[in-house]
């Protein structure tokens, strides 16, 4: 694994846990955790269990025993980093949002197409949104009028914390845009379908920083429904909101990631007299993952949203998916999403509605 700050601990833990909850015939062995301090690193693979550590990546991605890179490092390294790992014929999972542009996330897809990949978009993998797509898909929505969706921290106003690599378009590319929307707009399409034009508007709070802290976008979709984004450092008074909410002829699903077990739904086919949202608690029994984790009405938390996005890859490499392109979110869709990234940028920039192909 390259990279050994918060998102190392995340992935480091999914690692070691995904045994536990997801029967595999893969055995996963912590080989190697690379980084640039040393100290940090020898803590690290003390805790978690990590076989050696080394400082440089290059000397990770060509090493024969290595056989799967994971990336969890600022924005700027993740290509050279995918890129080398893809032609060393190792499996390669990556951080989003994927890439620092459009054109570096295309070249990172088009090196990886023949190994399998992996985009740690995690919140897929939330059980509420895995049965909010099955209800979608059963049509219990009917036809989607609206998809509103906010994803707000307040990081931006904490002074301690925007001297990170966060905060620089040289190490990230973009601020809340890649940082945060790029969730945002990762579920859009996983839950409604492809984006076909949009316009938005960005601005900076902190004078003289030269990322995002904040996005607004309009949105319409390939299937008809229109929508709206925000996304937001300096949301005060949220730590990490991720919501989304979605309108149908025939209901309504809300779902808000403070409450990440539970999953509103109105069916609006049912009579008058009985129609209201119901609060559903999506920990089983036949909801998604009840079997890989606790008994029904037992809450799960962020940790294993990555559990079980890894133990859904692994399940598709062993079904037979050689490259892994039957597993989502894989790089393809990492490009996907950074299509409407980049378009959102030009259109911030250009005060004008976009067009996506």
């Amino acid at each position: 694994m390259i990279g050994s700050g918060f998102m190392g601990r995340v992935h480091s833990n999914a690692f070691h846990q995904v045994g536990h909850f997801f029967d595999s015939s893969y055995d996963l062995h912590r080989k190697m955790i690379c980084g640039r301090d040393r100290a940090k690193l020898e803590s690290m693979a003390s805790k978690w269990g990590w076989q050696e550590t080394e400082t440089d990546w290059q000397k990770v991605v060509n090493r024969p025993d290595i056989q799967v890179v994971d990336i969890a490092v600022p924005n700027a390294l993740h290509a050279p980093i995918a890129i080398a790992a893809a032609k060393a014929g190792k499996i390669v999972l990556c951080e989003k949002p994927l890439a620092m542009s459009l054109k570096e996330a295309e070249k990172m897809a088009e090196a990886s197409q023949t190994v399998a990949n992996l985009v740690w978009f995690n919140y897929r993998r939330v059980p509420a949104i895995a049965f909010a797509k099955e209800l979608i898909a059963d049509g219990k929505l009917g036809q989607p009028y609206h998809y509103r969706a906010v994803y707000l921290n307040q990081s931006g106003n904490d002074p301690s914390k925007t001297a990170t690599w966060r905060y620089l378009r040289t190490q990230a590319g973009s601020g809340a845009i890649g940082d945060l929307l790029s969730h945002v707009v990762d579920l859009a399409l996983y839950l409604n379908g492809p984006i076909t034009e949009l316009n938005a508007m960005a601005h900076t709070f902190f004078p003289g920083r030269d990322v995002d802290d904040a996005a607004v976008i309009l949105v319409r979709f390939a299937n008809g429904s229109i929508g709206s984004f925000e996304a937001t450092r300096y949301g005060v008074g949220c730590r990490n909101r991720n919501t989304f909410e979605m309108n149908g002829s025939k209901g309504m699903l809300s779902f808000d990631f403070d409450e990440m077990n539970r999953l509103r739904f109105y069916d609006a086919t049912d009579a008058p007299n009985i129609q209201g949202a119901r609060d559903l608690m999506v920990t089983g029994p036949n909801h998604p993952y009840w079997q890989n984790f606790w008994k029904p009405g037992h809450a799960i938390g962020y940790e294993h949203t990555f559990i079980a996005t890894l133990g859904d890859f692994l399940t598709t490499l062993e079904l037979g998916s050689t490259n892994g392109s039957q597993f989502h979110a894989n790089f393809e869709d990492g490009v996907a999403v950074q299509k409407v990234l980049d378009a959102v940028e030009r259109s911030a920039k250009s005060r004008t509605w976009i067009r996506l192909n």
